[in-house]
């Protein structure tokens, strides 16, 4: 039996949720354009990426809260570990690219 409240499903939550906020913003703005029209325009556009980036956390903060207040710590702390790096990821593409 899956045990809700450990490190590695947390993990796995928070690596999974920016990849549904990614592909969610892809439908509600971009959905005219085919995806590889849509991958394109993101590598020419970089301020798109970050926002992209940005709104995908989003998601990852709201199951953090979730998480939190049903007390699931352990679980949370490993969708907290991975927000933070997608997040130095966000900065990084925001600041190199």
């Amino acid at each position: 039996m899956i045990q809700r409240d450990n490190y590695i499903l947390g993990v796995l939550i928070g690596l999974l949720m920016p990849f549904i906020g990614f592909f969610g913003f892809y439908e509600y703005r971009f959905s005219l354009f085919s995806f590889q029209e849509f991958l394109a325009l993101l590598n020419q556009q970089k301020s798109l990426l970050s926002a992209m980036i940005s709104i995908s956390l989003l998601l990852n903060g709201a199951v953090l809260t979730y998480f939190f207040q049903k007390q699931l710590d352990k679980t949370a702390k490993g969708i907290f570990f991975t927000t933070c790096v997608y997040a130095i990821i966000a900065i990084a593409c925001k600041w190199f690219l």
